[in-house]
């Protein structure tokens, strides 16, 4: 990793949400409650460049997203809704986050934080939609992207294993990373400086 990107790190925490936590929900993530302890230490080690991502639908569907929410209605709620709240604790960082209406949070809230040098260091669920997404289309523009391993969880082990090997194909542009590397290189940032 070169000089300039380790001085300048940010954490997307990828929608900890309700939705996600609830093991009622169809959108339930069953490694979900396994990430919070890591995604705690990212946080207190990237404080204050961190930023807290929630999805919640668009009011009217258009496109292919028509489809999408026909098949999971569940999903159509107001963005008001409880399930698209953060998890209690995470909800004091409300102030931090970025609704999105897209799996990608590559969007015009986190392209204005980001420098060329930056890297975007990724957490939360799910790994094989949202986290996959965000890291292509930020690797895309040119950041450096690290995926924290512990720090993420997908709709279920196999498929969150086969999203970190399809990041990993990305290399050098996105990096699968262990906490341990990712905690270091928050130690690193100057962005907090």
């Amino acid at each position: 990793m070169s000089v300039a990107a380790a001085r300048k790190a940010l954490l997307v925490v990828i929608d900890l949400q309700e939705i996600f936590a609830d093991p009622q929900s169809g959108w339930y993530s069953p490694g979900f409650s396994s990430i919070l302890e890591p995604v705690d230490a990212l946080v207190a080690a990237y404080e204050p460049n961190v930023i807290f991502t929630r999805f919640v639908a668009p009011p009217v569907p258009l496109g292919a997203w028509r489809a999408y929410y026909e098949r999971y209605p569940f999903a159509l709620i107001a963005p008001g809704d409880p399930g698209y709240a953060l998890v209690e604790r995470y909800a004091a960082h409300r102030g931090d986050s970025l609704e999105t209406t897209t799996f990608s949070k590559w969007v015009p809230g986190l392209i204005e934080r980001c420098a060329p040098e930056t890297t975007l260091v990724l957490a939360g669920v799910t790994t094989d939609c949202c986290v996959l997404a965000t890291a292509l289309q930020a690797a895309d523009a040119g950041l450096a992207v690290r995926v924290v391993r512990e720090a993420c969880a997908g709709a279920n082990d196999e498929s969150h294993a086969q999203a970190l090997a399809l990041m990993e194909l990305f290399s050098p542009l996105v990096e699968v990373v262990d906490l341990d590397a990712a905690l270091e290189l928050a130690a690193g940032s100057e962005l907090a400086r």
